[in-house]
């Protein structure tokens, strides 16, 4: 296996995808096979390869790949049962895909406020917005920090909610030594260009439920299962060939590119900690139970976000703001979910920025971010 290389002193950027050899020539072996996708119920050779591993990985029964993290949050809804009106509660901070597979599966979306530590679901605001026709939560284990899972599976138990896990930036966080996405009744995963595992385009959903694995089978093939028999409402969610190609072989190397995410957060938080304390800039921070897969690496800062980001890209840092602004402040949600009120959703909108950790940043790319950081901060 290759090592990542080094980037040169041009833009290091948010995120990159780490593909080798090997990827080209697992997607060259579908391009000679002419086998670039199947409607068949259980999907092409690599995609049950990749299906395979991630099972394995994620130590569950079933691992159902689809062609998005959004598809396999609506299909994960529409599996789960919602109806039309159905409320489900969810962070309004997080991109956007997570409400708008709500409202395309018919239900309503009820924006719950964060916590400024992780940038999770706040469990006190959620316990306040659970109503009559609250059917279902999805947390969401935002820039791979881990939610608070027990908390959020008592008051689900106790208010009888489905628990859909948005898992699409948290492969590899775990959770008392269990991954994210394995908690509630479905996980849903992405494998977007510049998640921690890629398939340029994919997704995938994670259950345990005999029931629920049959139901999305069929749901990401038109509701089908032999031939034109369509029995439940479907749409053609299918992952091809030719991306499961590609996360196969990521899956082959996805503790390596943990590993490299681990080393280049460690190494930031410990270049930064010094201006962390003189300038109050909250770095990420694990605790005991709750292990990262790293995803992002996110600050947040008390002052000056955006002259602070624009410093940084003037320096060839990629610092991104994620996400501003938060859902509900959209123009489509402002009309869906109007009146909402957040105040540490928007206080983090305004205030947090994330930097570059993924495997193709070098150690003197981190080096490098962290000089920049601490300059601008000293002006």
């Amino acid at each position: 296996m290759h090592k990542p290389s080094p980037l040169s002193s041009s833009m290091i950027p948010i995120n990159k995808p780490w593909i080798d050899e090997e990827e080209k020539r697992e997607v060259a072996s579908v391009l000679e096979e002419k086998a670039l996708t199947t409607a068949a119920r259980d999907g092409g050779k690599r995609v049950r390869d990749f299906e395979s591993q991630m099972r394995s990985y994620l130590k569950v029964k079933y691992v159902i790949s689809v062609n998005s993290g959004t598809a396999a949050l609506y299909a994960a809804l529409l599996a789960a049962g919602i109806k039309q009106g159905d409320e489900v509660l969810i962070p309004s901070f997080t991109f956007v895909a997570t409400a708008n597979a709500v409202v395309a599966a018919g239900g309503k979306p009820v924006f719950v406020d964060i916590k400024k530590d992780d940038y999770t679901i706040d469990v006190s605001d959620l316990k306040s917005k659970i109503g009559n026709k609250s059917k279902f939560v999805i947390p969401v284990h935002l820039y791979g920090h881990v939610s608070d899972v027990d908390e959020l599976m008592e008051i689900a138990a106790e208010h009888s909610l489905d628990v859909i896990e948005d898992a699409c930036q948290s492969l590899g966080s775990t959770y008392k030594n269990k991954q994210t996405g394995t908690f509630g009744r479905m996980g849903c995963f992405s494998m977007y260009a510049s998640k921690v595992l890629t398939a340029g385009e994919g997704g995938a959903v994670a259950t345990n439920s005999d029931e629920l694995a049959d139901k999305l089978k069929m749901i990401r093939n038109h509701g089908m299962v032999e031939g034109y028999d369509t029995r439940v409402l479907g749409l053609n969610l299918r992952l091809p060939e030719l991306s499961a190609a590609v996360a196969k072989v990521q899956m082959q190397k996805l503790g390596r590119m943990l590993e490299i995410r681990r080393r280049n957060a460690e190494l930031m938080s410990k270049l930064l900690l010094p201006s962390a304390n003189k300038h109050g800039l909250v770095l990420p921070q694990e605790i005991a139970d709750k292990k990262f897969n790293w995803y992002l690496y996110t600050l947040a800062f008390q002052h000056n976000r955006d002259k602070i980001r624009d410093g940084l890209v003037r320096d060839n840092v990629g610092a991104t703001v994620y996400y501003s602004p938060p859902v509900h402040k959209t123009p489509y949600y402002i009309q869906v979910a109007p009146g909402t009120r957040l105040p540490t959703t928007d206080w983090c909108a305004d205030h947090v920025l994330s930097l570059p950790v993924h495997p193709q940043v070098s150690e003197a790319d981190v080096d490098h971010i962290a000089d920049s950081l601490k300059a601008i901060l000293e002006k």
